[in-house]
């Protein structure tokens, strides 16, 4: 005789199997633009490590003093005992570099290359971040103002972006240095010097993101919400920066990062020519320019100064492209 199959559920008071229970749905995650642009920005090898190097050169910069005190010698004071007298060269192999003086020393006065290095690096990059942030404000602003208004205010600002960008930047720069007074408002003239080249590298060099941001702002003004916040009464000053200015982080935040190293290469120009810094205070170009006397009887100390430039320079760069393309909305 068959037994009847039970087809009945489960008795009062039992549990029904777990493995037999379906799983709930996984819930879809949304990322922000952030988020999305650090993922893409992590496969980026490249420009992870050229973040890196950037990350160590400021540091190196801010902590001057202390790696000063700790494997250098004080930046100004000279060692002449580390000078051969007979050929005026640094004693030793590659420009005096030793375990006392890491990075040799410099002629004729046998300072330590490696704290002028390192206080140059200060120079450098607050000139560049100074003119950086000179150029980004004034650029969004009159970029963003062109792009929206058009007209004749796109005219005006144009016109004035173009002449900015065919004036002589460079003689302008020397020129001014030359007349400028040794110090003003109680600024020391080292401070003082470093200010002027940043306002000047900076007031330059705003044409070039303003074009890029004025594109971008004729793009944006034609976009639905645009419209949107137009029908809705908001004004002339909210659309600007509260709709267009959100949209234009991405290229601002890129091209800031790519006009670092350009700045770099203005101040050690200025620099190398005499319209830096005064010595004694380091400075890059003013170390490159020094060594043009001497780089046969001693290369290294014109190749020390080179490779700091070079690097930063390099990594500036390699992060900018990484960070280009991990804010592409059409990147993979």
């Amino acid at each position: 005789m068959t037994t009847p199959i039970d087809t009945s559920g489960p008795a009062a008071g039992e549990q029904p199997d777990a493995a037999s229970t379906p799983a709930p749905a996984k819930q879809i995650e949304g990322r922000s633009p952030g988020r999305i642009a650090w993922s893409r920005l992590k496969r980026d090898k490249v420009a992870l490590a050229g973040g890196a190097v950037v990350v160590l050169l400021v540091l190196a910069a801010v902590l001057a003093p202390v790696l000063t005190a700790l494997f250098g010698h004080p930046v100004d004071e000279p060692h002449p005992d580390q000078i051969d007298p007979d050929l005026q060269i640094p004693k030793g192999a590659f420009g005096g570099i030793s375990s006392e003086f890491l990075l040799g020393v410099d002629t004729p006065f046998g300072r330590d290359v490696f704290s002028r290095v390192l206080y140059g690096a200060q120079i450098s990059l607050l000139v560049a971040l100074g003119a950086a942030v000179l150029s980004v404000t004034i650029g969004v602003v009159m970029g963003v103002m062109a792009g929206y208004f058009g007209g004749w205010v796109d005219s005006v600002i144009s016109r004035i972006m173009d002449v900015l960008l065919a004036f002589p930047q460079l003689l302008f720069s020397i020129a001014l240095v030359s007349v400028m007074p040794t110090s003003a408002f109680g600024i020391p003239d080292k401070w003082l010097r470093v200010a002027v080249l940043a306002v000047v590298i900076g007031f330059f060099g705003w044409p070039y993101i303003g074009r890029i941001v004025r594109g971008q702002a004729m793009s944006l003004r034609e976009r639905e919400f645009v419209d949107a916040a137009r029908s809705l009464g908001a004004g002339r000053a909210h659309i600007l920066f509260r709709e267009l200015l959100p949209n234009l982080v991405a290229p601002i935040l890129v091209y800031a990062t790519l006009i670092i190293p350009t700045n770099i290469l203005n101040e050690a120009a200025l620099s190398f020519l005499g319209a830096g810094v005064r010595p004694p205070t380091p400075s890059w170009g003013q170390m490159l320019s020094d060594a043009v006397k001497i780089y046969q009887a001693d290369p290294m100390y014109m190749v020390i100064p080179g490779l700091a430039i070079f690097i930063t320079v390099l990594a500036f760069n390699l992060f900018g492209d990484g960070l280009r393309d991990a804010l592409d909305p059409k990147g993979n």
